[in-house]
């Protein structure tokens, strides 16, 4: 093992006192300065060496949490819902008197649930160009979420290995029942079924496509060319075309380009792409119309975001906290900027390893974090500029005399 992905308990107990910012963290759940029940009500899980959990912890502060962390030096812990009681209080207070009560709207997405379609790695391998699925799923959430349904303060973090996360913030999003979240993630989820299903894209109604995916389907036809038929070459292979002809609805078409394709395999995807359009494009009015719908259910299925449903239902689902570091690769679960997506790269996220170093070589500069003498701080400072919208909106809530 390499010192960039040692996490061993000395380690990481050195990460947890020196650099684990702990304060941001305290802010950004808190929503005030001072705590409120939205922390000190909170549920914090950990995951200690030889996979030992422990559940249902609460703090007061931020330096209660850091001195926990710091105790119990787990490999990683999670954040779960605001309860009615103090989570630590859990087994005095009468069941039916603990329950979530508010909790961020969360998604995950995981890179192996793009195994069917990428071509460049495969399980727990991730590099900068499958992250493309990612970029182009972030793209994709963030413009529905933000323009449909209205949210404004989404942090976007990457899991430390091979996926991303999303937490909502809003008060609205806070304040969203069960019920409510499973009725949101079913109006996202487009792609479904496991690998024994070739079709995966059902949402097309006798109206249409809906509304909700307008805009998402020109995101994701910008992607496609570049991810799918460039980058990722998916019909290259006689396993990628054949799954491609399985989607068409034309026996003619799929009988002509099988059989062209295989006595010339060697063809591009793009180029594969290009005979099947123009093949749509001889065919008669209403025929063609049904075939054009079944090319857009294509780019839906290989680049829209596969979301893990069961992360976002419940509001007592833990999430892996950020800033937490992956216990496999040493990298540090740090927040990004939707808007240059395209421009990360997570073989260039800090690893333990590399910001030890970085704290071992600097100079000290009165009292300052330890992270802001590190790679680090750029993703705490993005941390602090989104917990700053959220402050903005309590303080003119609050002005007003509305509810946060």
């Amino acid at each position: 093992m390499s010192d960039d992905a040692d996490t061993s308990p000395e380690v990481m107990l050195r990460f947890y006192k020196m650099l684990y910012p702990f304060q941001s963290i305290f802010t950004w759940l808190n929503h005030e300065h001072t705590p409120t029940k939205l922390f000190t009500h909170r549920e914090f899980a950990f995951t200690l060496q030889g996979d030992v959990y422990l559940r249902y912890h609460s703090f007061n502060t931020a330096e209660d949490l850091k001195k926990q962390v710091c105790t119990l030096n787990p490999t990683r812990f999670e954040i779960g819902p605001m309860y009615s009681a103090k989570p630590r209080d859990k087994k005095t207070v009468r069941s039916a008197a603990f329950s979530p009560q508010r909790r961020e709207l969360v998604f995950d997405i995981d890179m192996t649930d793009y195994d069917g379609v990428r071509t460049c790695c495969s399980a727990a391998d991730i590099c900068s160009r499958c992250w493309g699925f990612i970029a182009a799923a972030v793209k994709v959430l963030q413009s529905i979420l933000v323009e449909q349904f209205g949210f404004r303060h989404l942090l976007w973090v990457y899991s430390g290995r091979r996926g991303i996360h999303l937490w909502i913030s809003d008060p609205e999003a806070l304040d969203l029942t069960d019920d409510q979240r499973r009725a949101l993630v079913s109006a996202l989820t487009v792609v479904e079924g496991g690998k024994e299903m070739v079709k995966k894209v059902n949402v097309r109604t006798a109206k249409g496509l809906p509304p909700l995916l307008w805009d998402a389907l020109d995101t994701l036809r910008s992607a496609f060319g570049p991810l799918v038929l460039d980058d990722q070459d998916c019909f290259s292979s006689q396993e990628g075309w054949e799954t491609l002809l399985q989607l068409i609805p034309d026996r003619p078409i799929v009988e002509k380009l099988r059989n062209e394709w295989s006595q010339d395999p060697d063809r591009p995807s793009a180029q594969k792409w290009e005979e099947l359009k123009d093949l749509i494009h001889k065919k008669k009015t209403d025929v063609q119309s049904r075939l054009k719908e079944a090319l857009e259910d294509i780019v839906f299925q290989y680049t829209y975001p596969r979301i893990d449903a069961e992360v976002s239902k419940h509001r007592n689902h833990l999430l892996k906290a950020p800033f937490c570091v992956h216990p496999k690769t040493g990298r540090v679960c740090v927040p990004l900027d939707p808007n240059h997506i395209d421009r990360f790269d997570p073989r260039d996220v800090p690893t333990i390893g590399q910001l030890l170093r970085e704290l071992n070589s600097s100079t000290s500069r009165g009292e300052v974090a330890g992270w802001e003498k590190t790679s680090l701080k750029p993703y705490v400072d993005l941390l602090d500029r989104h917990t700053m919208g959220i402050l903005e909106e309590v303080r003119i809530m609050k002005r007003n005399n509305t509810t946060w």
